[in-house]
């Protein structure tokens, strides 16, 4: 990872910590300030590298680092994430598609491919959708099950 890149990051990462951030938009101004200018582009693709997403709070949607922040992000179990992040799934045959909150589905589909189960063959994620290819229908209906319970917030 270049400087430029690591501290443009942790610029992020502060900005996050220390206030409500709602959009990506009103990020990316507040790094303008700060002297960095990015794209559209460059920011998601930090925000994902961050495992950061966009949740719902009392307030409306605002990004969080999961807890530990940056790359401890990126090992926070599904069990901790889910019920921030999760708003529906649905699945037929082999498949289940499990849709997010906005920006959620990379940092849902992370904890899953870290899981390692053997019902999963793999996973692939948009911005707010994840798309699970799993062994048969009967996992499918394990994986959707179990999904579910851990998204149901408490």
């Amino acid at each position: 990872m270049t400087v430029s890149k690591r501290e443009r990051q942790h610029a992020i990462l502060e900005l996050i910590a220390s206030r409500e951030v709602a959009s990506q938009e009103e990020l990316r101004q507040l790094l303008l300030k700060r002297g960095w200018e990015v794209t559209q582009s460059t920011l998601s693709r930090d925000l994902r590298d961050l495992r950061i997403a966009r949740v719902p709070t009392d307030r409306g949607l605002r990004y969080v680092v999961a807890e530990g922040g940056g790359e401890e992000a990126a090992r926070a179990p599904l069990s901790a994430i889910l019920p921030q992040l999760f708003v529906r799934l649905d699945g037929v045959s082999h498949l289940i598609v499990l849709k997010t909150v906005s920006g959620g589905a990379q940092t849902v589909a992370h904890a899953l491919d870290r899981e390692a189960s053997s019902d999963i063959l793999g996973t692939i994620a948009g911005d707010d959708t994840i798309l699970m290819i799993c062994r048969s229908e009967q996992a499918r209906e394990r994986v959707a099950k179990r999904l579910s319970s851990l998204g149901r917030r408490p």
